[in-house]
Parts: structure tokens; C-alpha cells; sequence
């Protein structure tokens, strides 16, 4: 099992990742019934993506002795209704500037995050807009 989710009332959750014990708690958006003080459930639909893209390419990164260290990566789900669902992610990656490769290892490091676990799970009509600003 990957993890536990138990659900706490007031349309919020707790979620516990089994092998390391952390937890992570959820709130309905506020344009669904909820408060909006966590995350929801679809935020966390696009924050793994782009927490996937990062990590790997940070996998990548590792294997050529480069260091990704302070990247950023931001995120903004568009949700669509009837049905209601996630409509677009945009992810916008961010090279902090002492980052200096070559073109080869940029394009090498955009197609790893294209094509990163979460991102190939999708639905295929989800649109996906990725960026990746590199400083020059």
C-alpha cells in the first residue's frame, strides 16, 4: 500500500504516506463547498506533475554531475465543469541563472520533464502548457 486516507469531515482529508509516516491534509476549493485552506485534491493532481518534472530531471541532472538546486516550478490548474475536471496545467519551470549548459543538455532536461510518470498518466485531452526558462 502506498498510503492512508481517512477522511476527517468538513470535506477535508488526511492522507499518510505509509513508508515515511508524513502526512499531507486536503480541503475541498472554495468553489466546491470547501474552504480552500489545503490543498485539493486536483491541485495536488498538478503539483505532482510538476513535482515529477522536477524530480526527473534533477534524476537526470544527477547522472551528468549537474545540480538543480533551486529550480522552480510554477503551477496553476484551470479546472473545466460539466463534468467537472482538471482542464489545463500550466508548468512553468525556472533555472536560477548560475545554471550555464549547453543547448544539447537543456533540451535533454525539457524532454525528460515532458515525459516524467505523472505527465504520461494523464488524460490525453488534459492540456498541458510547459515552459522552461533558462537564464542566459
Amino acid at each position: 500500500m502506498t498510503s492512508q486516507i481517512i477522511y476527517k469531515g468538513e470535506l477535508r482529508t488526511i492522507a499518510t504516506h505509509l513508508q515515511s509516516g508524513t502526512s499531507i491534509e486536503t480541503d475541498a476549493p472554495t468553489d466546491n463547498q470547501g474552504k480552500g485552506e489545503r490543498f485539493s485534491p486536483t491541485d495536488l493532481v498538478a503539483t505532482a506533475l510538476s513535482a515529477c518534472m522536477v524530480t526527473t530531471m534533477a534524476i537526470k541532472a544527477r547522472t551528468l554531475n549537474i545540480d538543480l538546486d533551486g529550480t522552480r516550478v510554477d503551477t496553476t490548474k484551470i479546472m473545466l465543469s460539466d463534468p467537472r475536471r482538471i482542464g489545463k496545467i500550466i508548468a512553468h519551470v525556472y533555472f536560477p541563472p548560475t545554471l550555464q549548459l549547453d543547448d544539447k543538455t537543456k533540451d535533454l532536461l525539457e524532454r525528460t520533464a515532458r515525459t516524467c510518470p505523472v505527465e504520461r498518466s494523464l488524460h490525453p485531452e488534459m492540456e498541458l502548457d510547459m515552459a522552461f526558462y533558462w537564464h542566459s
